[in-house]
């Protein structure tokens, strides 16, 4: 069991979770399929949400009371959650910007913006577990056990399981092949990622979730599985070698809903914490006297077993193809990729 799910609220939950998933999955045909609902969901919702923040704070910094007790405020104040929000943001322009070859969109030198974007994301989330397991330490020395209060008020417990998914993050950054074979396909509605196949996508969400368990832990029933699965179904079954702008956009959509309205995860009937809080709650006025944290390590592990495998795998078949697997392609022999090659504009 990894979360807490039984008694009235279990069903609740549940419907919390499917409205999440296929909330995602619609908000990222929406998105993919034209132009309008690209820019409109890219472009002028997040410059109307910058707006809307930046008058949060302003206010804050005023004492308003409507600002001091905005929920965007007072629960999505952690600098992850920008980073995340707008950096995410900032790859669904440029996926958009390489799907419909948008000014340097058309330049063979953009190809890799992908993986820069990617390589990003996982850094900032790979900062983000190093910390909490910086935090859990000192709060071990100090206090006596692993619990440290983060910005936001959720109680985090650092540990060892956050040095191990770090290092898988760092791993999954180079599980990344084919840095170049970057298309759009001739209907125009994706930019695809050949490459980007199903042992990369497996090794990202394993330790993707691990990271959200970690350190997101009362959200993670939603950004964790919710959102991770939303794209790689869309990928599994109508839109291969898609995955990552899938990911993009869904990551984007959420952090956008999830900044504004996070009392949806937080406080409400939907709310949904994992097995970690042994004391059954996780209120920030009152410090944890149990944890739980065998999934934290028992994942952490499976996610860098998976990225170390991976990371073989493609040293593997780099060495058997005589092929930089950054700058080629090496999975062209899978199914996947030849799906996705088949949707490709050449």
């Amino acid at each position: 069991m990894l979360f807490q799910i039984y008694g009235e609220n279990a069903g609740w939950q549940l419907l919390g979770w499917v409205l999440v998933f296929a909330g995602l999955i619609l908000a990222n045909e929406l998105a993919r399929r034209t132009k309008k609902g690209g820019i409109f969901c890219f472009l002028i919702l997040p410059a109307a949400l910058t707006v809307y923040f930046i008058a949060i704070y302003v206010g804050a910094a005023m004492g308003a009371d409507w600002a001091l007790n905005n929920p965007t405020y007072v629960h999505m104040s952690s600098w992850f959650h920008y980073a995340k929000l707008y950096a995410a943001t900032a790859g669904c322009i440029g996926f958009m910007m390489l799907k419909y070859k948008w000014k340097i969109g058309k330049t063979e030198w953009f190809k890799v913006f992908p993986f820069v974007i990617v390589a990003i994301n996982i850094l900032i989330a790979v900062a983000s577990d190093f910390e909490s397991g910086i935090r859990g330490l000192m709060a071990l020395a100090s206090q006596g056990d692993r619990w440290w209060l983060s910005s936001e008020n959720v109680w985090l417990y650092g540990g060892w399981w956050n040095w191990v998914n770090g290092i898988a993050g760092i791993l999954n950054i180079l599980c990344m092949t084919g840095w170049w074979g970057i298309y759009s396909s001739k209907d125009k509605k994706d930019m695809l990622w050949p490459d980007m196949t199903w042992c990369f996508i497996i090794a990202y969400d394993l330790w993707n979730f691990e990271y959200t368990y970690n350190n997101l832990p009362t959200h993670a029933w939603y950004c964790g599985l919710a959102l991770l699965l939303a794209p790689t179904f869309a990928n599994a079954l109508w839109n291969k070698g898609g995955w990552i702008q899938n990911r993009a956009n869904t990551l984007a959509l959420w952090c956008m809903f999830a900044q504004v309205f996070p009392m949806f995860q937080d406080t409400s009937r939907f709310a949904t914490i994992p097995v970690l809080y042994a004391d059954g709650f996780m209120d920030a006025a009152t410090r944890p006297t149990a944890a739980n944290p065998t999934m934290q390590g028992v994942i952490a592990i499976i996610a860098l077993a998976a990225n170390v495998i991976c990371l073989a795998f493609i040293i593997k078949r780099s060495k058997e193809q005589k092929k930089n697997p950054y700058k080629n392609e090496i999975f062209t022999d899978q199914k996947d990729f030849q799906i996705a090659m088949a949707r490709a504009e050449k």
